[in-house]
């Protein structure tokens, strides 16, 4: 057995551990204990930025705010840090709550929005970045919508793949693995849509170096291209989505979820994508302790290697590594603006529940991560096409 094989045997039992413990433990227990982890990590990251070594959620929230990294209030990663263990604490008890009453505790924006989409028949594609819980707003969906269709990445070993299929099948979800079904995920997708079903898709982060180029709080990065494709090539409504945790004064959990405007896709597949862009960078500066983008996301922080193969994936495109995007998006500091001061908003909301997986965030682990080619080429896989079930947890964006 190598080394890597090890550590993907141990993510699977961890992972299984974990969904058997959190389950079996009350939820006051289960709530302490991943709070403490969560503050522990995040005290951690505040002595680190105070000694000049931000880490990378710190940057990241930086662009969010309009700010030098050092000026990101070290609240705002407390709070983000317990968001993001909160997320891991939902993901373990879920399948085993009573979906109809967490329902009750949901509260929904512009449902219109997704309401006129439906009523066209051409199909929705609802795309979000990885903020809040995402696979609660997709119980949300089931309950009033009926199932919707995703993808998955082929996690590594294939038990923990099968593990996270059956978690997401377990709340609704239809589930398309992106590599290694019997065809591909885009024209399974694209067959949903034009029977007027709906899909979910992750939309903010690329790892193939095949996404579009996009202004993301006024610096270039790449997000994947297949929703905008998946609308310009079916006729479905794209629609923006986001996702963000509440709290009342009592402490009792809920969560907001807001449905966009359908976008405009006549500009084709680029323009599309950085209207998305906007669109999330807006509504995570509303929101932004519950964004969990603790990888490095912007040009100007990936290392040369990983610049060198983008270059490389988008040279097979078509595109320079100098090309920009045809629209530009705003700064932080506009988007910032825009939000009424993020950092002062989230310094006075309410603390979000955390998890003993905080450790793992604060270390750089992806809560979530999936992208894919337009095509369906698999994302960072190791050598037998797998990837590795540390950096991604089973979600999908084309």
């Amino acid at each position: 057995m190598t080394a890597s094989d090890f550590t993907s045997a141990l993510s699977d039992k961890a992972y299984a551990a974990g969904w058997r413990l959190v389950r079996a433990l009350p939820e006051r227990t289960v709530r302490r204990a991943f709070d403490a982890g969560a503050d522990a990590a995040a005290r951690r990251a505040n002595r680190a930025a105070r000694a000049g070594q931000p880490n990378q959620l710190r940057r990241n929230l930086a662009r969010v705010l309009g700010v030098r990294p050092e000026q990101v209030p070290d609240q705002l990663i407390h709070k983000s840090m317990r968001s993001y263990a909160r997320y891991w604490r939902e993901a373990f008890r879920l399948p085993s709550m009573d979906h109809a009453a967490l329902g009750s505790r949901l509260s929904v924006q512009q449902v219109e929005n997704l309401e006129s989409a439906l009523a066209r028949g051409k199909g929705v594609i609802l795309v979000l970045p990885h903020s809040g819980n995402w696979d609660m707003a997709g119980v949300w969906l089931v309950q009033n919508n009926g199932r919707f269709a995703t993808v998955a990445e082929r996690l590594k070993p294939e038990s923990l793949f099968e593990r996270f299929v059956a978690y997401r099948e377990s709340l609704g979800f239809e589930v398309f693995p992106l590599t290694g079904g019997e065809q591909p995920p885009f024209p399974q997708l694209a067959q949903r849509l034009r029977a007027g079903g709906v899909i979910c898709l992750m939309g903010e982060r690329d790892l193939t170096g095949k996404g579009v180029p996009v202004t993301f709080f006024g610096e270039r990065t790449w997000m994947p291209a297949g929703a905008a494709k998946l609308a310009v090539e079916t006729g479905a409504a794209l629609i923006p989505v986001h996702c963000w945790f509440t709290e009342a004064a009592a402490g009792n959990e809920g969560w907001g979820f807001k449905t966009e405007p359908a976008l405009d896709v006549s500009g084709g597949v680029a323009a599309a994508t950085q209207a998305l862009a906007d669109r999330f960078a807006a509504n995570i500066a509303a929101h932004p302790a519950d964004w969990h983008m603790l990888q490095p996301l912007w040009e100007s922080d990936l290392s040369e290697a990983r610049l060198d193969r983008i270059a490389a994936a988008q040279r097979e495109l078509g595109y320079t590594r100098d090309e920009t995007p045809t629209t530009s998006g705003p700064t932080g500091a506009d988007v910032g603006a825009r939000s009424a001061g993020a950092a002062e908003t989230v310094a006075r909301g309410a603390d979000a529940g955390a998890t003993g997986a905080a450790d793992v965030g604060a270390a750089g682990a992806d809560p979530a991560d999936v992208a894919a080619t337009v095509d369906g080429a698999a994302v960072a896989p190791n050598a037998d096409g797998r990837v590795d079930a540390t950096e991604h947890k089973g979600e999908g964006a084309l």
